[in-house]
C-alpha cells in the first residue's frame, strides 16, 4: 500500500481521537492577527512563527477554562523553550486588573492577552466562536491547522503536535 492511500484515513483518524476538528472549521485569517497583553504591549501570531502556538479562548467567569488551567500552564513550562508556546485570549470584557488577580491566583505562566478588536461573544479572527474554551491549533509554518471547543490537556497537545508532524512527515 502506497503512503498517499494512508493519508485520508490518518488525517480522519488523527481528528477523531483528539476531537479536533480540521482548520476548515476555523476561517483562515484574513491577516496577521495582533494581540495585547494586559500592560497594552502589542503583538502578532506571526512573531511566533517557528513554534506551534495554542491559543486558547477562556473567561475567567467560564468552569472549563479553570480545570484546564493546569494543563495549559504545566505545557507552556515543558514546550516554551524548545517548540510551543500557549497564549491564553481572555474573551471578556473586564477590567484589566481583575484578569491579572485572576491570572496571578491561577498561577499562569504564558502571556494572557486579549484580541485588537473587542470581544463580542460571538466572533474571533479565527471566525465564529462555538464556545468556551476554545483553542486554536497552529503549526510553526503559521497555518491553523485545527480547532477545539472544549477543554484540553497536555498529553491532547503533545499527542496533536506529534501526530500531525508525524503525518506532514509522511507527505514528504
Amino acid at each position: 500500500m502506497n503512503i498517499s492511500a494512508l493519508k485520508i484515513p490518518f488525517a480522519i483518524a488523527l481528528l477523531t481521537v483528539f476531537s479536533w476538528s480540521p482548520a476548515t472549521y476555523a476561517e483562515p485569517p484574513k491577516e496577521d492577527i495582533k494581540f495585547i497583553d494586559l500592560d497594552g504591549k502589542e503583538s502578532m501570531l506571526s512573531d511566533y512563527k517557528g513554534k506551534w502556538v495554542i491559543v486558547n479562548l477562556w473567561a475567567t467567569w467560564c468552569p472549563p477554562c479553570l480545570v484546564e488551567i493546569p494543563d495549559l500552564v504545566m505545557f507552556h513550562q515543558a514546550h516554551k523553550d524548545k517548540d510551543a508556546i500557549v497564549i491564553g485570549v481572555n474573551y471578556e470584557t473586564v477590567d484589566v486588573k481583575k484578569v491579572k488577580a485572576f491570572a496571578d491566583s491561577q498561577m499562569i505562566n504564558y502571556p494572557i492577552v486579549r484580541f485588537e478588536s473587542k470581544a463580542d461573544g460571538r466572533t474571533t479572527p479565527f471566525g465564529p466562536l462555538q464556545g468556551l474554551p476554545t483553542s486554536y491549533m497552529v503549526a510553526p509554518d503559521g497555518t491553523v491547522v485545527a480547532a477545539r471547543t472544549g477543554m484540553v490537556d497536555q498529553a491532547m497537545l503533545e499527542n496533536f503536535m506529534k501526530t500531525y508532524s508525524e503525518m506532514k512527515a509522511a507527505k514528504k
